[in-house]
């Protein structure tokens, strides 16, 4: 009985804090699409369900094609699916949109270190440079081989 309370309790608080949390997200991004874009990180977070997420993520993008917020989470999906050159894409569009998005460079420099493409993570890694954030902290640990990537 306690662990079944403590399991809601758990998916209550994770629920609310969603957006709070979200994968290198960028608080100036105000028009995204709530209902499909919180689907997605919630199905992201939770249950890892990324064919689902992306089919929400898709709907969004097309509802609300400008966010930087999406297109992230739209790379991150499609690159846990493996499809590393459409996951790059996305990450492409979101910087063509916020090009100091910090979710976005982590996780494309983290992409570049997976596909071999070290120089192009360390590009992602100076742009981050000067975030004071955990983003540039994670890369470059990653970069320096003192972690490994989890994709």
């Amino acid at each position: 009985m306690i662990i079944k309370k403590l399991f809601y309790t758990f998916v209550i608080f994770s629920f609310l804090t969603a957006n709070s949390l979200s994968a290198g997200s960028s608080s100036s991004d105000n028009g995204t699409n709530k209902s499909d874009y919180d689907k997605a990180v919630t199905d992201i977070k939770l249950a890892k369900k990324y064919e689902k997420a992306l089919k929400l993520l898709l709907k969004s993008n097309i509802e609300n094609p400008n966010s930087a917020d999406t297109l992230n989470y739209l790379g991150f999906t499609t690159r846990k699916l493996g499809d590393f050159s459409q996951g790059e894409k996305y990450y492409l569009e979101g910087l063509a949109i916020n090009p100091n998005h910090t979710g976005i460079n982590e996780y494309l420099g983290e992409l570049y270190i997976v596909t071999n493409r070290i120089n192009l993570a360390k590009e992602r890694l100076e742009v981050l440079k000067s975030c004071n954030c955990e983003e540039y902290n994670e890369l470059k640990e990653i970069i320096d081989g003192k972690k490994k990537s989890k994709y």
